[in-house]
């Protein structure tokens, strides 16, 4: 973020006059990859609803219309189109199951990251240990993590349980992050982002999707998790873009568009533009690997990496309608 004054104000004469965040994104956000959905949508949706009645989830106040705000079946579904119906439930599932955590997390953890420590902790002891639940959230993970070893092998239920910790552990640091008494600088705010992003858990998934299973040279190749990375911010930084001004009202700080304006403390219209370009940066570099690497991929290999492209995909299509975002379509001083 080491953009210039001159370069700012080139930024700002060069915004295209929009008067929502929806038009100037749409204007300015490069999207090669086109839109589609999984035809077992409505039944994913439904599979979502039975799944958090079954684990308890949805008698706890507020997850039932949160759920409905958020639409996990939808943004599974753009995410991954072709997917068959066993793997984009398991995805719906995992994504209704990371905006409850995420959400409780930033709840609980907003004014004391400390009161954070049994719900983490819990979490933690189930993904590494096997530990039983004692709350309805850890029971919930329990059982996904069920249906995850009943899909995948257990090389890539391994690789899950790890990622899920890495996410776990991004959210103490988040909130750490969010009691700060000052702002935090940039490059941290980013790391922090892309612990929180919670998008590489899922890519075991995209592996289990495949007809066959990826090589250790495929999937430690330098390149491959050169994309990883980028698809996993990609994927995050988008919905930063349209989540911006409801986190700004409510004082988040960890998100890309909200870093921008703080370090160059300027609009919000001028902070997105900023920040859609750096995702319209790192979405090049994907595609340039992408085609880069793939003489040397397996068809499962290339079927991998486009489960990673589907995550930049989905969550733009996602973001621009769910009603989690719709301060996004509201007029904003440009």
């Amino acid at each position: 973020m080491s953009t210039t004054h001159e370069e700012r104000a080139a930024v700002a004469q060069d915004v295209i006059p929009a008067s929502t965040l929806v038009e100037l994104i749409d204007a300015h956000l490069y999207m090669p990859f086109p839109f589609r959905r999984n035809p077992h949508e409505a039944a994913a949706a439904a599979g979502v609803e039975h799944w958090l009645r079954a684990t308890g989830l949805s008698d706890e106040p507020g997850i039932s219309a949160m759920i409905i705000h958020t639409r996990p079946a939808e943004l599974a579904s753009y995410i991954s189109p072709d997917a068959d119906s066993g793997i984009l439930q398991l995805v719906a599932h995992q994504i209704a199951y990371q905006f409850v955590f995420d959400d409780r997390a930033e709840e609980v953890g907003r004014h004391r990251p400390g009161n954070l420590l049994p719900m983490l902790c819990e979490s933690i002891a189930i993904l590494r240990d096997g530990a039983p639940p004692s709350t309805p959230l850890g029971a919930a993970l329990s059982d996904l993590y069920r249906q995850i070893r009943e899909r995948c092998t257990p090389a890539q239920a391994a690789r899950w349980a790890w990622k899920s910790r890495e996410y776990v552990h991004g959210l103490l640091y988040e909130a750490v992050a969010q009691s700060h008494p000052s702002p935090i600088p940039s490059g941290l705010c980013t790391s922090i982002r892309s612990l929180t992003a919670g998008v590489e858990p899922f890519y075991p998934l995209c592996e289990a999707a495949q007809p066959c299973e990826l090589t250790s040279g495929e999937l430690h190749h330098p390149l491959m998790r050169r994309l990883s990375r980028l698809s996993a911010d990609a994927a995050v930084w988008i919905p930063d873009l349209f989540s911006a001004v409801k986190e700004q009202r409510s004082g988040e700080m960890i998100n890309l568009a909200l870093a921008y304006q703080r370090a160059h403390r300027c609009t919000l219209p001028v902070a997105v533009t900023l920040a859609i370009q750096q995702i319209n940066r790192t979405i090049r570099e994907f595609e340039s690997l992408c085609d880069e690497i793939e003489p040397e991929l397996s068809p499962s290999g290339v079927g991998y990496v486009e489960g990673m492209a589907g995550w930049i995909r989905g969550c733009y299509y996602w973001s621009r309608t769910v009603p989690r975002y719709a301060d996004a379509a509201a007029p904003v001083p440009l």
